[in-house]
């Protein structure tokens, strides 16, 4: 699987990077990933004003992507700008499954929008480009989005992520064996390394991961 990013996003934001890890994994009930996420809900409500996440370190620079593309962060939002929203109002997350709570927690962690993605209904290659109003693209749980001017990954069938929205037709269930996770970086790829491995260690430690591959573009 080849994996590149469209020319019109490096040049309106040069700093746009995405880490990239692919794995096989166990979906199965781990009360330890509950645990971890319980810990960041409780910092997050205890920490950070719902008025401040807009101008967080990292979130603040994809916020300015974003406005580049012709975009209005404000009305699509991206994924972790929801998460740190939800959390600094003493909102819980929703429990899915050990694979999919874990990218919340990196997520969390890297102030990023991480998408973790079911390998196996990819087909063929996949261009990240800006999308366009030709796109159909529905949202887990939002129904039909606008994905015009902010970055979609699109396969040989149609565009299946966003940093604001996955899709049904690539989300985890309890019949995922692999997945393609990334993280969405808006500046620079300096810390994406670093992320990569606590991913790989988390992913390891709590779904059984094996079969590692890891590569930042």
């Amino acid at each position: 699987m080849e994996i590149k990013i469209d020319k019109v996003i490096t040049e309106k934001t040069p700093n746009f990077h995405i880490g990239i890890l692919e794995c096989e994994v166990k979906v199965y009930e781990e009360k330890r990933v509950n645990n971890i996420v319980k810990e960041f809900e409780e910092q997050i409500k205890k920490n950070v004003d719902i008025m401040d996440v807009v101008n967080m370190d990292i979130i603040i620079n994809a916020r300015n992507a974003y406005k580049k593309y012709g975009k209005d962060p404000s009305r699509y939002r991206l994924a972790v700008e929801s998460l740190y929203r939800r959390l600094s109002k003493g909102n819980s997350l929703y429990r899915i499954n050990n694979v999919v709570d874990l990218g919340n927690i990196i997520s969390i962690k890297s102030r990023r929008s991480v998408a973790v993605l079911d390998y196996n209904n990819i087909v063929g290659d996949i261009l990240i480009r800006l999308g366009t109003i030709n796109d159909d693209f529905y949202g887990i749980g939002r129904g039909k989005l606008n994905i015009e001017n902010i970055p979609v990954y699109v396969d040989d069938i149609s565009p299946f992520g966003s940093p604001t929205s996955d899709t049904e037709r690539t989300m985890i269930t309890e019949k995922t064996t692999k997945i393609l996770l990334f993280i969405i970086s808006f500046n620079g790829k300096k810390d994406l390394s670093d992320e990569l491995e606590y991913t790989k260690a988390l992913y390891k430690k709590y779904a059984k991961g094996t079969e590692f591959k890891t590569k930042i573009i």
